[in-house]
């Protein structure tokens, strides 16, 4: 058995989290066809969070609040199996995801405290975010079957300069396991969903993929057909090296026997995007829309998607970002706003509108220092009255 220490990217996820960490590298083992590739991300943060809730009569109360956390990545570790076969490379990924603390009892994970019981989860637990197994080759493109990052809002959240930090923390308590970053303050998360898709070979920058993915039954009560994921981009290098990314998501849910506890309703998103590079800055603009796909403002999907009675929720939003190296610390900011109506969303306009300006400097080939300084704002037009958020984070994060 050879062991040694390789570059080696290992998914989309992989392959983003590589290109923003200082050489990151894993631990290669091979033996006779087969190499068994081990990477990962630890980090953890200081933040500091106030929030300001504004009343219709213009009272307001402050709260401060302070933990140690994870950051928008969790914790990572990555087993990577590859050989190849038959004309084929074939490959098989299982990861684990853990987080420095053991209750989240909003949004986040884990939930160690569920249903709000006395007895809290002493352990801090674990999200298995990538298991599958993918075939082919460069001629005929890959199968992936298993459980992997979605499609629909993938490209973004991997170019959110929040990944390597803390972004915003509106929708999750401290501490948490996972913050938001610029999630429903630009786009929606994109999850990591149980697939079966299809990767077309790369032609000059050119390369689409498309899935299945297990339906929700986010309305109806019954979900004969699959939901239905895509996403299409065009890689172009040299000084200005430049992407530009489309993508589609899709679900219809039905009714057994007429016995719905709620209208169905079938759910689609469109979304747009581009990242362009000039030398040492980098800019990046993106853009969605959503017909019953959830409210976006809380940033997960399906969740919030109508009222119930088949008003579907209308939801949109747009980020703004741009970045700049000198020598070893990257500079950014981003700016992002979602928004939300009818459906789920009442008679009112739902917005979230996040800002972030973030320092990362590579200490050394494996760790970058972090500190981030972020804003949120919450409204409701039907109700008189906003929430103001303001989290100042420092901490760390490694790649091996």
């Amino acid at each position: 058995m050879n062991t040694r220490f390789v570059m080696r990217p290992t998914s989309a996820l992989g392959l983003a989290l590589l290109a923003l960490a200082p050489m990151a590298r894993a631990v290669s083992y091979t033996q006779g066809d087969v190499t068994l590739d081990i990477n990962g991300v630890v980090n953890g943060y200081f933040v500091n969070r106030e929030a300001k809730v504004t009343a219709a009569d213009g009272s307001s109360t402050t709260t401060t609040s302070s933990g140690i956390s994870s950051g928008l990545l969790p914790g990572w570790i990555n087993f990577v199996a590859t050989a190849k076969a038959g004309g084929m490379d074939v490959k098989a990924h299982i990861s684990f995801a853990p987080g420095i603390n053991n209750n989240s009892n909003v949004v986040g994970l884990p939930i160690g405290n569920p249903g709000g019981t006395a007895n809290v989860n002493p352990y801090a637990q674990i999200d298995t975010r990538n298991l599958y197994l993918a075939f082919g080759n460069a001629e005929m493109g890959t199968f992936k079957v298993g459980r992997d990052i979605g499609m629909f809002g993938q490209e973004v959240i991997l170019a959110d300069m929040t990944l390597l930090g803390v972004g915003g923390t509106s929708n999750a308590s401290i501490p948490y396991n996972t913050t938001f970053g610029m999630i429903g303050h630009g786009y929606m998360y994109t999850g990591f969903q149980a697939q079966i898709a299809y990767t077309t070979p790369n032609v000059g920058g050119l390369q689409a993929s498309a899935g299945i993915f297990q339906p929700s039954s986010f309305a109806g009560n019954e979900t004969k057909s699959p939901g239905l994921q895509a996403m299409a981009s065009y890689a172009v290098p040299g000084n200005m090296p430049a992407k530009i990314w489309t993508g589609m998501i899709y679900q219809a849910t039905d009714c057994n026997n007429g016995q719905c506890a709620i209208k169905p309703f079938t759910a689609q998103g469109f979304e747009l995007g581009a990242k362009v590079g000039f030398g040492n800055a980098e800019v990046l603009a993106y853009g969605f829309s959503g017909t019953g796909l959830g409210l976006s403002t809380v940033g997960a999907e399906f969740l919030g998607g109508s009222d119930g009675n088949g008003q579907r929720t209308q939801s949109k939003g747009y980020l703004l970002q741009g970045t700049y190296k000198v020598g070893a610390t990257k500079l950014g900011i981003n700016f992002g706003r979602n928004q939300d109506s009818k459906g789920a969303a009442g008679p009112g306009t739902l917005s979230n509108t996040g800002l972030t300006l973030g320092v990362y400097h590579s200490l050394n080939k494996f760790i970058t220092l972090v500190g981030e300084f972020n804003t949120e704002k919450q409204d409701n037009s039907a109700v008189a009255g906003k929430t103001e958020t303001r989290t100042l984070s420092l901490g760390a994060i490694m790649f091996f």
